[in-house]
């Protein structure tokens, strides 16, 4: 891969609140250098990275990468936080990858991508490796949490007979995008409709049970996905949302995956609104017992970001292809 220095060229595709907080933290890296940024948005098109992010970052704001090449920035990585889907992803990233860019994307469904775009997914791979190449989909959940951080702890295990996941989030703390993901304020039929047609609920939740069950050999014979709305039973006060008695403050998502009849995985994802008790649980069940809590659970968006950093110089050990976060060496601080 191109270097200029010692310092690695990175540009951010996507200038949401996750996107800033992703390229402000890539820019304290002493070993990288912020060349750029893009983003659809035309109000920001053309001003200085700085200006959007509000730190002191360099390069400018591009509505596209052509537009960035053409002002002679080429990067050398790419962090990607523009979308939750697959295909929609592919054809952000797709131009990135034929110029020889690596991309690091935020994409919940680019966890496991051929879950449901196994076409597409070869074809990508193929593109990667062609143009010396690699990309990768992370974050905390889907990324590391409720996915890779079972199978590591499997890493010491003599047999796995079943693993269980439960998250529990104060969605409180979080950012407005999440609370109003979950739901919050909506009438609980609305949800559920909203859920049913693919428009609320935690994305990615299949593809990090497509993971587990990949990297543990375990062919599933089914991947059951449910979600119900959690209900207020009091008012509820945050700073984006008032949420009356009776409405929608949370969601509770589980999947059960099955091999040979029985259920091998329960994952069980709880957000919602003043939670009591947020933790992030993994029991391994087999030789040796594993039961692992995380107490007060592992916070997402200060963690999201810190994945899509910490991974560059992991994927690029890798070598050019459509990555897994288990093909990765071991995460770790960068």
């Amino acid at each position: 891969m191109p270097q200029h220095g010692s310092k690695l060229r990175v540009a951010q595709v996507g200038l949401g609140l996750i996107g800033i907080e992703t390229i402000k933290l890539a820019a304290s890296k002493p070993w990288i250098e912020v060349v750029g940024g893009i983003d659809v948005d035309p109000a920001k098109a053309g001003r200085p990275l700085a200006d959007i992010v509000g730190a002191a970052v360099g390069g400018a704001v591009y509505e596209s990468f052509d537009d960035m090449v053409a002002a002679g920035v080429k990067p050398d990585v790419v962090l990607h936080t523009a979308g939750s889907k697959v295909d929609e992803a592919f054809d952000q990233i797709e131009p990135l990858l034929e110029a020889g860019v690596h991309v690091i994307s935020s994409c919940e469904e680019l966890l496991f991508p051929k879950l449901r775009s196994p076409v597409r997914s070869g074809e990508i791979d193929r593109l990667c490796r062609k143009h010396n190449a690699a990309l990768v989909g992370t974050g905390v959940n889907p990324g590391f949490v409720m996915d890779l951080l079972p199978v590591c702890l499997t890493g010491v295990s003599r047999s796995v007979t079943r693993i269980d996941v439960t998250r529990i989030v104060n969605a409180s703390t979080r950012r407005m995008a999440l609370q109003k993901k979950i739901g919050s304020g909506m009438d609980p039929d609305d949800f559920r409709a909203l859920f049913k047609a693919g428009k609320a609920g935690h994305a990615g939740f299949q593809e990090s049970a497509a993971l587990i069950g990949h990297c543990l050999g375990w062919a599933f014979d089914s991947i059951v996905e449910t979600c119900e709305p959690v209900v207020a039973k009091k008012n509820i006060q945050t700073q984006f949302f008032s949420v009356d008695r009776g409405l929608c403050c949370g969601l509770h998502q589980v999947i059960n995956a099955k091999v040979g009849g029985e259920v091998r995985l329960h994952m069980d994802l709880q957000m919602v609104l003043d939670a009591h008790d947020p933790h992030d649980r993994v029991v391994v069940h087999g030789e040796p017992p594993i039961d692992c809590r995380l107490a007060g659970g592992v916070a997402g968006d200060a963690a999201t970001v810190a994945a899509l950093v910490n991974a560059i110089p992991r994927l690029i050990k890798v070598g050019p292809g459509l990555h897994l976060m288990a093909d990765l060496p071991v995460p770790a601080f960068a």
